[in-house]
């Protein structure tokens, strides 16, 4: 059996939060993902084609201001280039990864095969945007693949998220073995938090 998407129906006021988070109408909603604890949309599930044909490999879009202000600053701290280096080095890590990889591509090609096998955030090879591990790990939750773990447990850790935007329950940086003071997160801090 193929992978299906993880999703919840989407109603017009979930669509008018997600455009009020986006500060523009989305494009080609089918679903929410992932709420937030306290019910808000934060990951939304977009269909493989957009309305005018236009393909959008994008299967999970992250919404929430707060989680996508937080991917950027892991990525300005260094986290998606430690975590591709640990790819490169660790085979159980890339092979982790790599499965998650052929999970993403099925649970979009359940929707509609666009043909290519490039899913997204740079998997299998590298790791190229938090924004989209970040959204693909909340919408499947935890455990389903080990850098998507790591990167929520980083936002919600560094950025305060837990019990807010990230569920409390999720596990923490330092249930994972994460050492935060390797990043650099000098660079990283924001008007926005």
């Amino acid at each position: 059996m193929a992978a299906q998407p993880i999703t919840s129906k989407v109603e017009q006021h979930d669509l008018d939060i997600v455009e009020a988070q986006l500060g523009r109408r989305p494009r080609g909603v089918i679903g929410i993902a992932y709420r937030t604890p306290d019910g808000v949309p934060a990951v939304v599930t977009t269909a493989p084609k957009l309305d005018d044909g236009t393909p959008f490999p994008t299967l999970y879009y992250l919404t929430d201001p707060r989680l996508t202000a937080e991917a950027s600053r892991l990525e300005v701290a260094g986290v998606m280039k430690q975590m591709t280096q640990r790819l490169a080095e660790d085979k159980e890590l890339a092979a982790d990864y790599a499965k998650a990889h052929d999970h993403y591509l099925a649970a979009r090609n359940s929707i509609e095969d666009l043909g290519t096998d490039f899913s997204g955030g740079g998997m299998p090879e590298r790791v190229k945007c938090l924004h989209v591990l970040i959204a693909y790990a909340l919408a499947e939750g935890p455990g389903h693949f080990i850098l998507g773990d790591e990167a929520v447990a980083l936002a919600a850790d560094h950025g305060g998220l837990r019990a807010t935007a990230i569920p409390a329950d999720w596990p923490t940086a330092d249930d994972l073995g994460i050492d935060q003071s390797c990043f650099d997160f000098t660079h990283a801090e924001g008007k926005n938090k």
